[in-house]
């Protein structure tokens, strides 16, 4: 259950204190790339991600995704006993995350100056709502929180609609990846500087980068983002549309030479002589009539028929999938984006594959989500602790 020797982060230590679910997601992307993460859980309260969501058997598929690549350690940090466990963990260790609220890790003696004087080089990664100080810092933060505070939600739907928040951990999954950007910068200051930092990662703030240019919009002309659907102010035709055979695709025209291909295509080049038409952001004040032009066009095709003629044309089109499509995709399969991994608790199961490729030293799924507290023996003796020291550990119920 070792890293392959080539893989881009081997030989580095992540300690994953963190649950549901940027910080977890985080450690997991690291671990996808050879890192040793060893997820620490409460002994009696497991992560809650291994019951969120639907189970078989009574074993949570989520967890089996979040929790890959990690090998699984009990310990209740609130004890003294766990405190000396975690500060023997540290000082062979490159990267701690957790995202308890300010302060825990204080309270436990558990803190900055307790963990950089066993080890100077540790990295300590603090993922919480709304970051370490600030009117907001104790309050309970969840992704869903980002996604409102952060203008994400007040964009979202439709004109006539209420703000909408997505169905799936967004703001989490940005912020993970966030997280695991941070640890790399960290980790290259530490080679000039020879020392560690704390990483203060707020999980209001990366989805706020990535709404994109809002702030600078309002600082300079007093412009506030409406919510449009599915169309663009900056470009059309851009939304989607039904085919003949009741499937759905999307369109998109952020290129004039791709906007002047569509109509060419749907029979409609008259319009691309319109002075409006030489511009995104004018082209989007005609959304109504470019939408009518493509949408009458697709709804006379099958999804297959309109993905082939807009190829053809060179055009931007996609399919609407769900789940069940995206798993037969032969664009999918060919990245093998969706992989399958043996799991001893069930058997073969697909999941999403490494986030990316590198031709050298690739990233690869060990394993995936092992059982709470699977190996704790195993770390624990790595960390020179006898079996009587383990035995009163687990008499203590620290483990």
């Amino acid at each position: 259950m070792t890293a392959p020797a080539q893989a881009p982060l081997t030989g580095l230590r992540v300690v994953d204190l963190a649950t549901l679910f940027a910080g977890p997601l985080s450690a997991t992307m690291l671990g996808d790339f050879g890192a040793e993460v060893i997820k620490v859980e409460h002994p009696r309260r497991p992560d809650p991600s291994r019951g969120h969501g639907p189970t078989k058997d009574g074993v949570g598929l989520w967890w089996k995704l979040l929790g890959r690549n990690k090998r699984n350690l009990t310990l209740d940090l609130s004890t003294p006993g766990g405190r000396d466990v975690l500060l023997r963990l540290a000082a062979g260790t490159d990267v701690i995350i957790e995202n308890f609220r300010p302060g825990t890790l204080e309270r436990w003696g558990l803190g900055w100056p307790d963990l950089h004087a066993v080890n100077p080089r540790l990295v300590l990664v603090r993922v919480t709502g709304f970051g370490q100080f600030g009117p907001y810092a104790h309050r309970p933060g969840f992704g869903t929180l980002a996604e409102a505070m952060s203008g994400f939600a007040a964009i979202t739907g439709e004109p006539d609609g209420p703000p909408t928040l997505p169905p799936f951990g967004l703001a989490d999954s940005i912020a993970a990846l966030a997280t695991a950007y941070a640890v790399m910068a960290a980790l290259a200051g530490r080679e000039r500087t020879g020392q560690g930092q704390i990483v203060d990662m707020a999980i209001i703030e990366p989805i706020l980068t990535v709404l994109g240019p809002q702030p600078i919009w309002y600082d300079q002309l007093g412009y506030v983002q409406p919510r449009t659907g599915n169309r663009s102010r900056n470009n059309a035709p851009r939304n989607t549309y039904r085919t003949s055979d009741g499937h759905w695709v999307a369109v998109s025209t952020s290129a004039q030479s791709i906007a002047e291909r569509v109509m060419r295509l749907v029979g409609r080049a008259e319009l691309i002589d319109e002075p409006w038409f030489a511009s995104g952001t004018t082209r989007a004040e005609h959304a109504d009539e470019l939408d009518e032009a493509v949408g009458n066009w697709i709804a006379r095709h099958t999804r297959e028929e309109a993905v082939s003629a807009f190829e053809k044309a060179e055009a931007a089109i996609a399919p609407i999938h769900d789940v069940q499509d995206v798993m037969e995709d032969p664009q999918y399969r060919a990245l093998d984006s969706v992989t399958e991994v043996d799991d001893p608790e069930l058997g073969p199961l697909r999941m999403q594959n490494v986030l990316f490729r590198l031709s050298a030293t690739p990233g690869a799924i060990r394993w995936a989500g092992r059982p709470h507290g699977a190996d704790t023996e195993e770390i624990l003796t790595g960390l020179g602790l006898s079996a009587p020291e383990i035995a009163a550990l687990r008499a203590e119920r620290v483990l």
